[in-house]
């Protein structure tokens, strides 16, 4: 079967290389996890819609899916965020930055209770 040479799948290609290069670990049930902790997107609060993985640090940035730099995302959030800095991007958006900084740090305390113990 010949390959796809459109920019597209080029760009689809390079991104599965960087993301199988990245070092990512996370496991269905750390995604499932955060998914019962947030119940919503992350970013913008929508319930009751289709929740995408997104990297807070992109992986193009150097990011990984890991339980600390994976949050649910809509689908309109997460293609809107692409590879920006999150703290850069909500307030172009002019979202909430705050809550969302506050409630990655109150799940992350929940999915981690022993670095929670320790100051981490």
């Amino acid at each position: 079967m010949p390959v796809s040479r459109s920019r597209r799948a080029t760009a689809s290609r390079r991104r599965a290389r960087r993301v199988a290069a990245s070092g990512s670990d996370l496991t269905d049930a750390e995604w499932f996890a955060i998914l019962d902790a947030w119940a919503r997107c992350a970013y913008c609060g929508t319930r009751g819609v289709a929740l995408q993985r997104d990297c807070v640090l992109p992986i193009s940035r150097g990011g990984r899916y890991t339980l600390d730099n994976v949050v649910p995302a809509c689908r309109s959030c997460n293609a809107s965020k692409c590879n920006d800095e999150v703290t850069g991007w909500m307030r172009r958006k002019r979202l909430d930055e705050p809550a969302f900084l506050l409630g990655h740090l109150a799940v992350l305390r929940m999915l981690r209770p022993a670095d929670s113990a320790r100051g981490a």
